[in-house]
């Protein structure tokens, strides 16, 4: 075939490829060296070939391109010193060993990136599996306290706001007297300042005698129930919540009394 049908058949493209048979690259072999238009060509070829695989795969390092580069220069620099033939076989060998080069790096890429992905979503899962279960964890303490509190042995009463200091504020209270437990609701008081702190009395009335029953942290209890064990206590007839230094006091400061309430029928 002349030089014209050789480049429209499309064997000039399987050629760089390396995909004829032995004979047919010889053939083309024969034509490169012969007519200047088909070495043209294939040059042409190899160098669109080198450029899309530049552009679809990630850089090489400086490193491997100087080697690549260096060797196809000695190989063309061997085939110019011969004017019987060029070694287009050579050449076309280099250009296949670029295309591997890039495919090599492409598919390390692609399975690092699978791997960071795969690492990514194990972790989200684990965080997930981690929320999911402190969810389930809550909500069943949760429906245990109410299961408590709704309970016969406990009765509920309201502590009401003292009208000098805060009357808007409130809590309720759920105790069980035989087992000498309470269950302080602590909802309905202001958020306490830095560097303060809640503190339960257990009343008696006559005379007045508070006792420490505890500390209301919320810093401890996002859900504001606090669960009071008051097995020390004789005898409660009330209960009043103060504002306290942190850490909290021996004797309840009056004038930071937040609510009062008796707990007596």
């Amino acid at each position: 075939m002349n030089a014209q049908e050789l480049i429209e058949s499309g064997n000039l493209e399987l050629y760089v490829a390396g995909s004829l048979s032995v004979e047919e690259s010889r053939e083309v072999e024969t034509a490169i060296e012969e007519n200047p238009e088909i070495k043209k060509q294939v040059e042409m070829i190899e160098a669109g070939v080198i450029t899309l695989a530049e552009a679809v795969s990630p850089p090489l390092s400086a490193f491997i391109w100087s080697q690549i580069v260096e060797n196809i220069r000695k190989v063309r620099n061997l085939s110019d010193s011969r004017t019987s033939s060029t070694n287009w076989g050579a050449i076309t060998g280099w250009a296949a060993a670029i295309l591997a080069f890039v495919g090599i790096f492409w598919m390390l890429k692609q399975k690092n990136d699978l791997q960071e992905r795969v690492q990514y979503t194990t972790t989200q899962n684990t965080v997930l599996e981690e929320k999911a279960t402190n969810a389930e964890t809550e909500l069943a303490e949760a429906n245990d306290v109410l299961d408590i509190i709704r309970s016969k042995e406990y009765n509920s009463f309201t502590l009401p706001g003292n009208q000098a200091v805060a009357p808007q504020a409130y809590a309720k209270v759920y105790f069980n007297k035989k087992d000498k437990i309470a269950y302080i609701d602590a909802k309905g008081l202001p958020e306490a300042p830095r560097g303060k702190v809640y503190q339960v009395w257990s009343l008696t009335m006559q005379p007045l005698t508070p006792t420490s029953v505890g500390l209301l942290d919320n810093a401890e209890n996002k859900d504001r129930l606090f669960r009071i064990d008051m097995g020390q206590v004789a005898t409660t007839e009330a209960f009043g919540i103060t504002l306290e230094p942190e850490g909290g006091s021996e004797t309840p400061t009056m004038d930071q009394l937040y609510t009062l309430g008796q707990v007596t029928p």
